[in-house]
């Protein structure tokens, strides 16, 4: 379901990834946040990294806030519900949640194993096998 625009102005999407040494490997991310902005179902598109990489998740959720947000849905970029997932990201939320009293922070469910994610494994080993033909 597609939100109204009015709705929608209130809330701000923050992209959690871990955050790479390698800057090629973080501007995935940045990719990402730019192809979500331009669907424009969201006001506000931020991106942050738990590490290695800046901007830091506290940055991000002060970017959303700066910008108006009322809710920041912070949806991680991550594939497996590990520590970082489970633990940390939920601190980062309360922290949050206590810091800017007047915007709501909602965790989302981490990548893991939507059911959309066998058509992307799918994807990628059929352009491996279209590679070997070559």
């Amino acid at each position: 379901m597609v939100e109204s625009m009015s709705d929608a102005r209130t809330k701000a999407v923050l992209l959690i990834a871990h955050g790479s040494r390698r800057d090629e490997a973080n501007q995935d991310l940045v990719k990402l946040a730019a192809m979500l902005r331009e669907r424009c179902q969201y006001a506000v598109v931020e991106y942050a990294y738990l590490e290695l990489a800046e901007p830091d998740i506290p940055a991000g959720a002060a970017r959303c806030v700066q910008a108006g947000a009322e809710e920041v849905l912070m949806l991680p970029y991550f594939l497996s519900a590990g520590v970082h997932v489970q633990n940390d990201l939920e601190e980062f939320r309360n922290e949050f949640s206590q810091a800017y009293p007047e915007t709501r922070f909602q965790l989302c469910e981490h990548l893991g194993l939507h059911p959309l994610m066998l058509e992307i494994v799918l994807d990628r080993l059929q352009g491996a096998a279209d590679q070997s033909i070559k």
